[in-house]
């Protein structure tokens, strides 16, 4: 068996009754839920039962979604199930900083609430929209954004799925742009254009907050969304790259496989990154970590 990876999951997939059953089976998973109620009140009330349209908030979901990640990972770690490498979509490379030991969890929770604000503060001031592209290689989606202003890919998730971060009245154009080119375009419910320019003031927030905050080397490889490499150098700049630079995660999948890693576990809500890691890679193992099931499953599955 080749090397084991852990992947965290990205906003998006939130739902009311989050992480509830791993919390309650979990120690190590309610621990997590515990120390993100003495951060900041009411996140695990937030997760079980609130609703939709709050847990859509950016300001809520990141830290709610960092929360139900960072369980999920606990939860398997108490079952002896440890990675080899981690890596997460988006605002799940905030959980798999904790994981990797570069911060504590509770410094990783502060962060991750002051990530969303900021995020949720930019989305606000210089709105925008996103669109997720199907059926036209990366290539080809790079060629129609340059045919408009202030538009963008950022998310490079599979070899035939790229998002597109755009102005509200670019997305219907561009859209069109899509169909004619012979893919399929899709609107996004977001809230904001993520990781593009329109991120640039929540970048340089974000750095600011991060000034004397004190990372640790990581104690396993943790691959960057800005990079597609495991971190190394100036990890604080990597983190605020991330904000405003496009999300390579068909590469870091890539990356880690060619690295050895020969099984992927998601951890977290849903199930995005599983099938984003099967449309990659067809031959690699993939599990997803959300339930007390789940970690059955994924236990029985690896001792065997």
């Amino acid at each position: 068996m080749g090397k084991i990876a852990f992947v965290f999951s990205g906003q998006g997939a939130q739902y009311s009754g989050m992480g509830r059953e791993l919390c309650a089976a979990s120690p190590a998973a309610h621990r997590v839920f515990d120390m993100a109620d003495s951060i900041r009140e009411g996140t695990s009330a937030l997760c079980f039962e609130g609703a939709q349209e709050e847990l859509n908030r950016t300001v809520n979901t990141q830290p709610c979604v960092f929360t139900a990640d960072l369980a999920a990972a606990r939860a398997l770690e108490e079952r002896g199930i440890t990675p080899d490498c981690v890596a997460g979509f988006s605002l799940g490379e905030i959980a798999a900083l904790a994981f990797a030991g570069i911060l504590p969890d509770e410094e990783a929770f502060r962060l991750v609430c002051r990530r969303g604000e900021l995020m949720d503060k930019a989305a606000a001031e210089n709105p925008g929209t996103m669109v997720a592209v199907m059926k036209l290689t990366p290539e080809k989606v790079e060629e129609l954004c340059r045919g408009f202003e202030k538009t963008y890919p950022v998310n490079y998730n599979s070899p035939a799925q790229t998002v597109v971060a755009t102005t509200a009245e670019n997305a219907e154009a561009f859209c069109e742009a899509v169909k004619q080119a012979g893919g399929k375009a899709m609107a996004l419910a977001v809230s904001g254009a993520f990781h593009s320019p329109f991120m640039a003031q929540a970048a340089q927030g974000l750095a600011e907050y991060m000034e004397d905050a004190e990372f640790s080397e990581a104690r396993l490889p943790i691959y960057s969304n800005y990079t597609a490499k495991p971190y190394e150098g100036d990890y604080k700049a990597l983190v605020r790259a991330q904000v405003e630079n496009p999300v390579r995660w068909q590469a870091i999948v890539e990356d880690m496989i060619a690295d050895g890693v020969d099984t992927f576990i998601e951890t977290g809500v849903g199930k995005t990154l599983v099938n984003l890691i099967k449309r990659i890679n067809g031959d690699v193992a993939v599990f997803k970590a959300e339930t007390p099931e789940d970690i059955e499953n994924i236990s029985g599955s690896l001792k065997n």
